[in-house]
């Protein structure tokens, strides 16, 4: 039996909202004639980034002519993220992992603050979960910019924007972003509130710990967003999550999970079933787009595909699968 999943979907259709950005007396402006890279090296709160991107060689990459968006991490942002993770310096930092890192800094296209809009995108990153599918961010704009669900999740804020290069823009951030995890992604994302609280309540397993290690990944995680669990309740007669008896809600949190497999959209066949991690099965369907149907013979629509994090990837749902009990 083949443990694959997924299908595509349209990614969150978000409102657009304005990042923070400068007035024309801010110092962010930059000769057109200078490239990202220029500008780092001109900085003198970015001496450490330059330091990592000669170190990496990544450095020819920012002063080529494509277009690109960089979030830049200060040298105190720097400074904390070495602190953190028990680096001396930044020569202590595999060069392999410090390049990914800095890559997952860098997004396509010149995305100045007026175009930045809550929702998913790229960056030119890769954990070790894909080797073909990208690292995600989420980007939210609902208070300033937001980048991964800020520093306390892995991610930054955006202090100031839109320092203008030859071949894109910069936009300075308050932490390095490190490279996300299931559980992080499911974090940063407001729509994905519900879920986590499901995942976090005090009488289950360390699901957060799980999602956010290596054991038992790649894994594929279908996620329902906070109408799924609403919709649920109302079906089941429960004013609340806490009303879920425990052995339920594990058994639930387990089946919308496939473990050992990064499966992307482009895998998907349709009428496959899926083994997944609480040992029951559902059933994918393509036919009129993509969806789920369950033990039951509920049926999900996919919403969101392919959300790539370092140990696999989460795909969105609007309907909360439930297993045969």
């Amino acid at each position: 039996m083949k443990k694959v999943i997924l299908t595509r979907a349209a990614i969150f259709a978000m409102a657009l909202l304005p990042l923070v950005s400068c007035s024309d007396d801010d110092s962010n402006s930059m000769s057109d004639d200078n490239t990202i890279a220029d500008i780092v090296d001109d900085t003198a709160n970015f001496s450490m980034l330059e330091d990592a991107l000669e170190r990496t060689g990544l450095e020819a990459t920012l002063d080529g002519t494509t277009d690109l968006t960089v979030f830049a991490p200060t040298n105190q942002a720097f400074t904390a993220f070495l602190e953190a993770k028990g680096f001396a310096n930044l020569n202590a930092v595999p060069v392999a992992t410090l390049k990914e890192i800095l890559l997952n800094h860098v997004i396509s296209g010149e995305n100045i603050s007026t175009s930045l809009t809550t929702g998913y995108v790229k960056t030119m990153a890769k954990g070790s979960a894909s080797s073909t599918n990208t690292l995600s961010m989420f980007i939210n704009t609902s208070n300033g910019v937001t980048l991964n669900g800020g520093s306390a999740n892995g991610g930054a804020k955006v202090t100031s924007a839109d320092m203008m290069a030859s071949n894109g823009v910069i936009h300075v951030v308050d932490s390095v972003i490190d490279l996300p995890t299931i559980a992080s992604h499911a974090m940063a994302n407001p729509n994905f509130s519900i879920l986590v609280q499901a995942l976090t309540r005090n009488d289950q397993p360390d699901f957060a710990g799980i999602l956010s290690g290596t054991q038992n990944s790649p894994f594929t995680v279908f996620a329902p967003v906070n109408t799924a669990f609403t919709s649920l309740l109302t079906e089941l007669s429960l004013t609340g999550l806490s009303q879920v008896p425990q052995a339920t809600l594990e058994s639930t949190l387990k089946y919308h999970v496939v473990a050992g497999q990064n499966v992307l959209a482009a895998s998907l066949v349709d009428n496959m079933s899926v083994t997944t991690f609480q040992g029951g099965n559902f059933t994918v369907n393509l036919e009129g787009g993509a969806s789920i149907t369950d033990a039951n013979g509920r049926v999900s629509n996919v919403l969101t595909t392919d959300v790539q994090a370092s140990n696999g990837v989460i795909h969105a749902i609007d309907k909360v699968l439930l297993p045969q009990m």
